[in-house]
């Protein structure tokens, strides 16, 4: 089982992680401005078994990290094994779809884009993907997964609200790249990208995510 995240995938949010690095002086990670998602195609990478999070347990602030951020994202099951997919024949692949947390421990990250480095230490680490206890299926919410709203809430309060039609790359379209490199099989976790809203955690936090109403993550932050 593999858990394939998709880095920026809606353009609020391209724009928030540029203003955050400027803001802190920090360097902008890749792609760079100037980047054209629709031109430059999807950028993906990948995060191990052992960072799951499940069944709603609780995530603990990793004390290596002074700054760890939520990213909810819809998140799509594969249901079969294949490579070098098609785009028409994609929407085959999957048939239902729940919600996951990208923890990402920003201020790792920043060092890392400075240095050059890869980002496995600050988007790979144990339980730094939280998923959703229940998948639903995609025909139990109208069977279009590029029309489904999502929110997240951190304390009660509004943090994220995204849309899957807000998508640059629609989930057939990443399902379709990802597989011309990665053979998918069944089983696979695709964390389709956040939208804007992406901020930090800390222990005492109570984090909540709903899909089309639908609550589906529901935990404490330690």
């Amino acid at each position: 089982m593999k858990i394939i995240c998709i880095a920026r995938n809606y353009t609020a949010h391209i724009e928030e992680l540029s203003t955050m690095r400027r803001g802190s002086g920090g360097v902008d990670s890749p792609p760079s401005e100037g980047w054209r998602p629709e031109a430059d195609g999807v950028v993906f990478f990948m995060k191990p078994d052992t960072a799951l999070l499940r069944n709603n347990d609780p995530f603990f602030v990793p004390d290596f990290s002074a700054e760890v951020d939520y990213e909810c994202e819809l998140v799509v099951r594969i249901n079969r094994v294949g490579r070098s997919i098609a785009p028409k024949f994609a929407h085959r692949y999957y048939d239902e779809v729940g919600l996951g947390i990208d923890f990402t421990a920003r201020d790792l990250q920043r060092e890392a884009v400075a240095g050059g480095l890869p980002w496995e230490m600050c988007k790979s680490f144990d339980r730094s993907a939280a998923l959703s206890p229940e998948f639903i299926k995609l025909a139990d919410l109208g069977g279009d997964v590029q029309n489904l709203h999502f929110e997240m809430r951190l304390n009660g309060e509004m943090r994220q609200s995204g849309h899957t039609a807000e998508m640059i790359h629609t989930v057939d379209e990443i399902i379709a790249h990802v597989s011309r490199f990665v053979t998918l099989k069944m089983g696979d976790l695709i964390y389709t990208g956040t939208p804007v809203g992406v901020g930090r955690v800390d222990p005492s936090d109570h984090l909540v995510a709903s899909l089309e109403g639908r609550t589906l993550l529901d935990f404490q932050i330690r």
